[in-house]
């Protein structure tokens, strides 16, 4: 079965096309991916300005057509946290669905939560036992954690990299004010995860968003005596070498995307805080993640 994942994120809007089958892996065909940022499209209310609006129709409507070709057999479409926390979600979702004609669902966050864990459990497998999965996306923080494909516990933040840096973060290098503003801040939203997860073992945790992936390049690249997996060593050492770049300069480290450098600095602060506060020494890279959880459950449903 192929199909279409359409993701309405809140730096991207992101096609991916996969084919599936129950009791296999989603196998990538092709990706069509638009950058929009669409928290720079929001007005003093919250809500997403016209332009903004037309700025995802037109994305999705580009990405449709550039798959097109590839007879797709049900298009799964979502939107994440940008949409989700607007003041005019319901008028944004209506319009884009008339004028792309497709049915884009609004993820809570903790279906976002719980379909991410469901992909990071398939991809880690049983014997990673009782697992605590974070993902930082470009405006929300999702954290699950249990034994089995379903997390006992799950929550979503609004602590997603892209929101706290037009939130916080001023200047180019951002200034020491403002990313002490940040830091305490995080501190503060992030304490209470502390007895939330009291029970957890502090030795399985996965991490599964495009944040975290750069996170772990930057720290082979810069720390390799570090490990493969990104350490809370590695983060004490990595952050404030970021802090101090300017945002051409983070661009032109090797594992840092133009689209990431302007947020990395603080998703390097939330990964670091959530280490820090949930005494994780480490974290463990998943390659799956919304997209492939989405997918997942589709295909786990229609088998039933």
């Amino acid at each position: 079965m192929r199909l279409g994942v359409l993701d309405v994120g809140s730096n991207t809007i992101h096609l991916q096309v996969v084919d599936g089958h129950l009791g296999g892996p989603p196998v990538p065909n092709s990706s069509h991916k638009s950058v929009i940022r669409l928290t720079e499209y929001l007005d003093e209310t919250g809500a997403i300005t016209d332009l903004g609006i037309n700025r995802i129709t037109d994305a999705i409507q580009s990405n449709m057509k550039s798959a097109e070709h590839l007879d797709i057999d049900e298009l799964l479409a979502f939107a994440t946290s940008a949409i989700r926390e607007a003041t005019n979600s319901d008028q944004v979702i209506a319009h884009v669905n008339k004028a792309c004609g497709i049915d884009l669902q609004v993820l809570s966050g903790e279906e976002e939560a719980r379909f991410t864990f469901l992909a990071a459990r398939r991809w880690l497998g049983w014997s990673s036992g009782d697992l605590l999965v974070l993902d930082i996306g470009g405006g929300s923080l999702e954290i699950a954690r249990g034994a089995e494909e379903d997390p006992t516990f799950k929550t979503s933040m609004q602590l997603g990299a892209g929101r706290l840096t037009r939130q916080f973060l001023k200047g180019d290098p951002f200034t020491s004010k403002s990313l002490k503003a940040l830091e305490e801040y995080l501190e503060e939203k992030i304490e209470p995860l502390a007895s939330s997860l009291s029970t957890f073992e502090k030795d399985n945790a996965a991490g599964t968003s495009k944040t975290f992936r750069t996170l772990a390049k930057i720290s082979q690249n810069m720390f390799p005596k570090f490990g493969p997996h990104l350490t809370l060593a590695a983060l004490d050492a990595m952050v404030p070498k970021l802090q101090a770049l300017d945002i051409q300069s983070r661009k032109e480290l090797q594992s840092v995307s133009a689209e990431r450098a302007p947020q990395i600095v603080a998703g390097a602060m939330v990964a670091k805080q959530l280490m820090q506060t949930l005494e994780l020494k480490e974290i463990r890279i998943c390659p799956w993640a919304l997209r492939e959880g989405i997918v997942l459950h589709r295909l786990d449903w229609i088998e039933r």
